[in-house]
């Protein structure tokens, strides 16, 4: 089946890797990984992670790239269409509508927290972590969280900086600001790991990263690695779809998911090495939990030489890491728009992004003048859960392994073996009957497990 693409297609295989490594990584490498790794005891989470990436999230990726290209358009479109051609019901297209939704809500407490990242670059080059304590890193963390004025204002001007980007459509906007920025990560990871090897720690960061103490691999560090893996692709959000609707179609979609998880993993570990070393050398807690970044790395960096520069270099890295990965979950709902109204692009980008701003609001409310709000404290599982905490659990823990459950049956089970063949550019061989396995029986029985330990 030929579809013309009525849109836009990458200039080159190499942009594409960039824009699709930029896209995975994000938030969920530079600030989750660190704290979620510390608090699962380093290296046995690590490895139980890197297992799920490749045998879990990997073969979702692949399929995500496979009906983006194969349907050319935004993923309910793709869908739609590819359903049509296998002849089985268009409500399959729902995958596409749980991962639109799905983008929106995760967006709205996503970019309230780079807005941290980015209102703390200013406190960092003003001297405010100066030879603090941390009574007053906790107290500086506790007031921004208690200004909602301050965090709204944060929000907005990271979502505009991410809008801005994505309205300017895939060459003029997209693709240079991968060209730019998937560099920048790497180069700023780097520079700090190199930092790190000279100013003490690294081996101490290192051995805690990469020894597996296997009594430590428990029910929580497995669900844990599982669903930061599915988190830190991406995997079920078909975001990546889109991309895969931009490809043209003589790029191999397995060697491409292959070297853009591949990446993003390296990324991940590159942050802890960059992280961690810090945090050992200054007696710290690795396993500090989310306030990792905010708290405990600022006093790190109030302790060491040349700590303000190096502070505002990570920050700097946190926030172009979020940028990334925003523009590509923001792209799904901003292409649906312009397929369904024929809007023009930045109408669409700006009418999505009203509505991610007005959600973030709810979150941004959360850490203070709502912040004894339970929207579903009637049920008791969620008594104490605020909108930030529901948006988070609802999106990661249950829509985006829901949708990645549902993209393996569709593409693994609904999906003729010629048509999957055919995309992927693959024979009938190892390569594809594992693929093809894992998709059909490992990927849905880890999900179904996820989600079951959810609750």
């Amino acid at each position: 089946m030929e579809i013309t693409p009525s849109h836009e297609t990458w200039s080159s295989r190499m942009i594409f890797i960039f824009a699709a490594v930029g896209s995975a990584v994000g938030l969920a490498n530079i600030w989750k990984f660190p704290y979620t790794a510390g608090a699962n005891g380093g290296g046995a989470f690590v490895i139980i992670y890197v297992l799920c990436i490749f045998l879990i999230t990997v073969p979702i990726h692949m399929s995500e790239l496979l009906i983006g290209r194969r349907g050319k358009k935004s993923p309910i479109v793709s869908l739609t269409i590819i359903a049509k051609e296998m002849k089985v019901t268009a409500a399959w297209r729902y995958i596409g509508w749980n991962g639109m939704i799905l983008s929106i809500i995760v967006l709205s407490f996503y970019s309230v927290i780079a807005g941290w990242g980015l209102a703390y670059i200013p406190k960092m080059a003003s001297g405010d972590f100066s030879g603090v304590t941390a009574e007053t890193v906790q107290n500086i963390f506790d007031g921004h969280l208690a200004n909602p004025v301050s965090l709204t204002l944060w929000h907005t001007v990271f979502l505009a900086l991410s809008l801005s980007i994505v309205s300017l459509g895939l060459r003029r906007g997209v693709e240079k600001a991968f060209k730019i920025f998937t560099p920048l990560i790497f180069l700023i990871l780097i520079s700090m790991i190199v930092y790190s090897i000279f100013t003490g720690g690294f081996i101490e960061g290192a051995r805690f990263l990469f020894t597996v103490d296997f009594s430590k691999i428990t029910n929580k560090v497995v669900l844990s690695a599982v669903g930061q893996a599915f988190f830190t692709v991406g995997a079920g959000a078909c975001a990546i779809a889109v991309y895969g609707a931009y490809l043209p179609a003589h790029i191999s979609i397995p060697k491409s998911s292959l070297i853009i998880v591949g990446l993003d993993t390296v990324v991940a570990i590159a942050a802890g090495l960059a992280i961690f070393p810090i945090v050992f050398a200054n007696g710290l807690d690795p396993a500090a939990g989310p306030g990792l970044v905010f708290l405990t790395l600022p006093l790190a960096f109030a302790k060491v030489t040349g700590g303000t520069f190096l502070g505002i270099v990570f920050l700097i890295l946190l926030v172009v890491a979020a940028l990334t990965s925003t523009i590509a979950i923001v792209e799904p709902a901003v292409l649906y728009t312009i397929e369904k109204t024929s809007m023009r692009r930045s109408l669409a980008t700006l009418s999505v992004g009203f509505t991610i701003w007005l959600l973030g609001l709810a979150s941004v409310f959360s850490f203070n003048i709502w912040k004894n709000v339970y929207p579903l404290g009637f049920i008791e599982y969620f008594r104490e859960m605020t909108f930030f905490q529901l948006f988070e659990f609802f999106g990661i823990n249950i829509m985006m392994p829901t949708g990645g459950f549902f993209v393996a049956i569709f593409v693994g089970w609904k999906m003729t073996i010629a048509s999957t063949r055919e995309e992927l550019m693959l024979d009938d061989g190892f390569v594809f009957q594992t693929w093809r396995t894992l998709l059909r029986y490992l990927v849905p029985l880890v999900i179904v497990v996820i989600v079951i330990a959810n609750f």
